[in-house]
This record gives C-alpha cells, sequence and structure tokens, in this order.
C-alpha cells in the first residue's frame, strides 16, 4: 500500500511538472544574452514570441522576435506595417543562417506580394540590427524609431519560409502563413489576431463562386440537356432548364473569373500559372458557348448537325477542364479536407447519375426504335403468311 502511494505520489509531481511546463510563456523566457524585456506576448501562430521595451517619450521600440522549431534551412521575420493591416506594405526585419554558417539579419520593405524579400531601407529608422540561431531557434533583436508611425497600437506581421543558395524563397500561401498577422499594443501588451485576412477571404470567394458555378452548375446542366430530353415529357421544358442552369453558372463563373484576375494582379509565382491559365482558357471557351447558343440552327437545317458536334465537344472540354482547375485550386488554398471531399462527394454523385442515366436512356432509345421500327413495317411481314413464322416455313417447303 505505501509503495502504491508514493507511486501515486511520483506521478503526481510529474504531472504537476508537466502541467507546469506546458504553461510556461514568453515571460519565463531568458535570453543567453541577459537581455530583459519588459513586456512580451506570446504569438499565435507559427511557434512565435515576441519580447519588447517601449519608451514613450522617445518613441523608441527596442524588440526580440523569437521563433522555434525553426530549420538552418528557413528564414523568419517579422514587420510593422504602418498604412495597413496585410502584407503589402509591411517594414519587415528578415534573419536566416547562410550557408557559411553566419547569420544574416536586414531590413526589407515589402511592396508586393510573392517577394523575395529584397533588401532596403524602411519608412522608419532602424538600429542596433542583429540575430542569433540556436537549438532550432532563431531570434531578431533590433531598436526602432516609430515617432513616424504616431500610434501605440501598430499592426504586425511575422512570417517564415524557405531559404535556397543564400536567398529567402516565397513563403507557403495556406495555414498559419497566411494568419500570422494582428495588433499590439505597445503599452497595454495586448495582441490582437487579425480579423479576417482580406487576401484569403477573396481567395474563398473566388473558390466557392468557381467550384459551384464551373464544377457543379456546369456538369448538371450538361446532365439535364443529355438525358431529360430523351423523355417526351420534359420537351421543352429540357431545354430551359438547361439553358437556365447554364447561363447562371456563366454568370457566377464570370465573377469568380474576375476575383482570380484580381488576385492575380497582386500575385505571382510558377504554383499559379497552370491554374490560371486554365482559368483564362475557361472563360473563353464559355464565352464561345453563349455566342453559340445565339447562332443555334434550327433542327432542320443543313449545318445543325456540325453546330452539334462543336457545341458538346466545347461543353465536355469545359466541364473538364473546371473540375481539374478547382482541384488546382484545393491544392493552392488547402482549405480543411471536408470542403474538398465534399465537392469530391458531388462531383462522384453526379458521375453515378451519369452512368446509371446513360443506361436508362439508351434502353429508352433502342426500345423506341424498334416499337417505331415495327409500327412502319407492312402486316405481311410479321404475320403467319409472311416471309417469318409458319407462312415462311411453308414457303421453304414449296422450294
Amino acid at each position: 500500500m505505501e509503495g502504491l502511494l508514493k507511486l501515486v505520489l511520483s506521478l503526481s509531481i510529474l504531472m504537476s511538472m508537466i502541467l507546469s511546463s506546458s504553461a510556461q510563456t514568453c515571460s519565463s523566457y531568458s535570453f543567453s544574452t541577459n537581455q530583459v524585456f519588459s513586456a512580451c506576448n506570446d504569438l499565435p501562430y507559427l511557434n512565435s514570441f515576441l519580447h519588447w521595451n517601449y519608451n514613450s517619450s522617445a518613441s523608441k521600440l527596442q524588440i526580440a522576435y523569437r521563433q522555434t522549431g525553426v530549420s538552418s534551412s528557413r528564414w523568419i521575420a517579422w514587420a510593422i506595417n504602418p498604412t495597413s493591416t496585410g502584407m503589402v506594405g509591411s517594414q519587415a526585419l528578415v534573419a536566416f543562417q547562410q550557408s557559411d554558417g553566419t547569420i544574416k539579419a536586414y531590413t526589407s520593405p515589402i511592396s508586393s506580394y510573392q517577394t523575395s524579400l529584397p533588401e532596403g531601407k524602411l519608412s522608419f529608422d532602424v538600429s542596433d540590427l542583429s540575430a542569433t540561431y540556436s537549438n532550432n531557434e532563431m531570434i531578431i533583436f533590433a531598436t526602432l524609431g516609430i515617432s513616424s508611425i504616431g500610434t501605440t497600437t501598430v499592426n504586425q506581421v511575422w512570417q517564415e519560409g524557405p531559404v535556397s543558395s543564400d536567398s529567402p524563397q516565397v513563403h507557403s500561401t495556406t495555414g498559419a502563413n497566411v494568419q500570422s498577422m494582428g495588433t499590439v499594443n505597445l503599452l497595454s501588451g495586448t495582441v490582437a489576431a487579425s480579423g479576417g485576412n482580406d487576401r484569403t477571404r477573396k481567395k474563398n470567394i473566388h473558390g466557392v463562386l468557381n467550384s459551384v458555378s464551373w464544377g457543379i452548375m456546369m456538369p448538371a446542366g450538361a446532365l439535364i440537356a443529355r438525358y431529360l430530353k430523351v423523355f417526351k415529357s420534359a420537351d421543352p421544358a429540357w431545354f430551359y432548364l438547361h439553358v437556365s442552369c447554364q447561363s447562371i453558372a456563366y454568370i457566377v463563373g464570370v465573377a469568380g473569373w474576375g476575383t482570380g484576375l484580381k488576385l492575380g494582379s497582386e500575385s505571382s509565382g510558377v504554383q499559379y500559372d497552370a491554374h490560371r491559365t486554365i482559368g483564362i482558357i475557361l472563360f473563353c471557351l464559355g464565352t464561345l458557348q453563349v455566342f453559340a447558343l445565339l447562332l443555334r440552327p434550327k433542327p432542320d437545317h443543313k449545318y445543325r448537325f456540325y453546330w452539334n458536334i462543336y457545341h458538346h465537344t466545347v461543353g465536355y472540354t469545359v466541364i473538364i477542364l473546371s473540375i481539374i482547375n478547382i482541384f488546382k485550386g484545393f491544392d493552392i488554398l488547402n482549405p480543411s479536407k471536408k470542403w474538398k471531399n465534399a465537392y469530391i462527394g458531388v462531383i462522384a454523385a453526379l458521375a453515378f447519375n451519369a452512368v446509371w442515366l446513360e443506361g436508362y436512356t439508351w434502353y429508352l432509345v433502342v426500345k423506341r426504335r424498334r416499337s417505331e421500327s415495327a409500327s412502319k413495317m407492312p402486316q405481311g411481314i410479321n404475320g403467319s403468311n409472311g416471309f417469318n413464322g409458319h407462312g415462311a416455313m411453308q414457303h421453304g417447303q414449296g422450294v
């Protein structure tokens, strides 16, 4: 019994130590350089921490930006954005380990998305800039003269990304990398995460509009045209349903394409080239389909056969490219898996309906043709006095 009590006591002590360790924040951190900061805060993303001393009378801000779990092939950056809450306009402090093992720290004003962080002078004074790297932890130290900002609540952005050949590369555009921004009150120490990334919101809108229009409504409209017209009772309702579905899909798709153009003007990169190119092709083909509808020949016109070939070819090409491009969009946006799985479920449902409707409508068409052929045959062909059946046998025997 005594041994059991000792075991329980030991486990309690161990658990308290674990909980105490997990509850540690930046306030318990000690710098190896023995520097002391009066305020600090745990930033909500990228395993990052901000320590600072703020001299309000001199408008001097001494900071130490710290990020843990960083490999030697990554860069880190912390920035103040004096003009907005996003990335563009940020005045960044950047650090990374060079191939010779030394740590490089420099300043970089951010003027566009997809930047490679070139060196440049910031809009405010920076002094005592340095950086350290040890045990997968990188720290940037600097003193900033922020009198020109004119406020004690500043917009901050922090980031990390890969390094190749001693040159920072574009950071990830998904997950925590697009959420690592907010505000910090230099007097109270309050840190607030960004209420929403405008660029991420535009990407989400772009993705939803195009998934619904090009990726769902376009295939659904094609199913309506291919299978409902087989049923005589659905004529001409199938045509109006088809045109309505495809027209709405095109209008919504153009809105999604417009948001894509806006996003494209704000970024560049090889990872977007294929997605952007397919999007432009889809818009052009979709527009051609709209104009082709206006030039649609009458059913008995001699060119209607060729128009049908064109219309079907372009239509199915649009559907295939749309689905491919939506999955490319998922790879770029990298949303929660449930959204991608939901779209896969919708496409699978449409494909399943297409398969069984294909079989069923072929059955109806063949049955109808046989019925029509039988009704057009002369009565004697299948009767007892014709060439088939008993009469045919008698005829053969007579030969």
